[in-house]
């Protein structure tokens, strides 16, 4: 790997040396030393470094995110509901009284500077942006409350799928869904950690397993940001390449057209480092309606299935890789089944 990133900075130093040339020049220079890394890795072939590595995962909401409304209990003895049919679950409190709202805290304050009980919160609701006017409980004298719950970030464990030659990741294979409202969650920014797996949780019939890591939230720990939450998987960008990657060499990514039924390999961090697994494909659907479940395998590893009974919790974003080439990642696992899953094609994910 280290090889290939310096005959990627000589290319960039040979360019800058020609700027003071011709613009046909520079063009000509550019096109030859394209052919050359092309031509040393493949024709036409676009890579990526596999993952496999347990990461820590920590997003802020775009917006406060409404769970569901609740009664509260006012100053009267009577009990109200006051967001009830106003507000609703996978909203985004995003403004309250002509104030800015951002996040948990500032909502709180917001409540306790009320003075009487009319509130007007500004809502993003399927993308447009509302004015609601509620009446606010009072619990006590001059006291008041909205009865909504909120949350206004997520954290948990997933997996590295891949690393592009500049720093940008994706993983998962999935997006990260709110557990309450099922409705994916519209991220402000988030972070990547180094996690260490300490336990596993087996998966059996009817009960999904899971992985059981430690993530220190501290910014000695950070791997780097997370920029997008989407169906297909989250993404952002990687600043220690090397801390997480080392000196895995590049893979290429293979086309939907040239997967195939039968023996392939996952990579992911079960038992405290990343390795290889063997499964097999069992089927392949390139027109999927959801795009996350266009693969169906079966984990055949007896090592994997002693340690895990197959695909658990924490491993979606696991790399499928057959005959030396990134095919996608694992995504979901057969609730009824846990040695069988879906997978996403990884050119579904490369979009991104």
């Amino acid at each position: 790997m280290r090889k290939w990133w310096y005959q990627r900075i000589l290319v960039i130093i040979l360019v800058l040396a020609m700027t003071m040339g011709t613009g046909f020049g520079v063009q000509q220079l550019e096109a030859s030393e394209e052919k050359q890394i092309v031509s040393s890795k493949g024709s036409n072939a676009q890579y990526v470094i596999p993952g496999g590595m347990a990461i820590g995962i920590y997003m802020e909401t775009d917006g406060v995110l409404v769970l569901s409304t609740d009664c509260i209990e006012c100053i009267d003895g009577n009990e109200y509901e006051p967001a009830k049919n106003l507000v609703k679950a996978g909203d985004y409190i995003i403004g309250m009284n002509g104030e800015k709202i951002e996040n948990k805290r500032q909502l709180v304050q917001a409540v306790n500077k009320l003075e009487n009980s009319e509130v007007i919160l500004e809502i993003r609701r399927d993308e447009e942006c509302i004015k609601i006017k509620m009446q606010s409980v009072e619990v006590k004298n001059d006291q008041y409350k909205l009865g909504i719950w909120v949350k206004d970030s997520v954290q948990g464990l997933g997996t590295l799928t891949y690393l592009t030659m500049d720093g940008k990741f994706g993983a998962l294979g999935h997006g990260i869904h709110d557990s309450e409202t099922n409705e994916l969650i519209e991220i402000e920014k988030g972070s990547v950690y180094n996690t260490n797996i300490i336990g596993i949780q087996k998966g059996q019939k009817g009960e999904p397993g899971g992985l059981e890591g430690v993530i220190i939230y501290r910014s000695s720990n950070k791997l780097g940001v997370i920029s997008e939450n989407t169906e297909d998987g989250i993404y952002g960008s990687i600043n220690k390449i090397e801390t997480l990657c080392g000196d895995i060499e590049p893979v290429e990514i293979c086309k939907k057209e040239d997967i195939r039924l039968g023996k392939a390999t996952i990579l992911c961090c079960v038992n405290g480092m990343v390795e290889e697994y063997d499964i097999k494909i069992k089927n392949i659907d390139s027109y999927a309606k959801d795009a996350n479940k266009g693969i169906i395998i079966e984990v055949t590893d007896k090592k994997l299935l002693e340690l895990t009974g197959g695909i658990v919790q924490g491993m979606s974003g696991s790399p499928i890789l057959q005959d030396g080439k990134i095919v996608g990642a694992i995504t979901h696992v057969l609730v009824n089944d846990p040695t069988r899953g879906y997978g996403i094609f990884i050119e579904d994910m490369i979009k991104q």
